[in-house]
């Protein structure tokens, strides 16, 4: 079965926090990385992974995804500090692939 993910996304200044789901983290990073759509994490340059949950099912990263959407910026801080104190991009020493 696929994985899915929740992941959180955040700009250099760590000033802004994007929510996302995917069934397809290291595609989906490039394409939030080099700016393929137009939109919110474009605009604010939210680039850097800093946080990442995974589920067995889309559903449940849907539900999951929702559920922290919900939620506050110091309840979503909390959550990355407990993981990634330092907010480094947890994708910094991933090898992305282009086809």
């Amino acid at each position: 079965m696929k994985k899915s993910y929740v992941y959180f996304l955040t700009n250099k200044n760590n000033t802004v926090i994007y929510i996302g789901v995917t069934s397809d983290i290291e595609k989906r990073i490039l394409q939030h990385k080099t700016k393929v759509f137009k939109g919110f994490t474009s605009k604010y340059n939210c680039n850097k992974l800093v946080y990442l949950e995974k589920f067995d099912s889309i559903n449940e990263a849907i539900i999951r995804e929702k559920q922290l959407k919900s939620g506050n910026r110091k309840r979503k801080e909390g959550l990355i500090n407990v993981s990634n104190s330092e907010w480094i991009d947890l994708s910094k020493d991933w090898v992305f692939h282009t086809n």
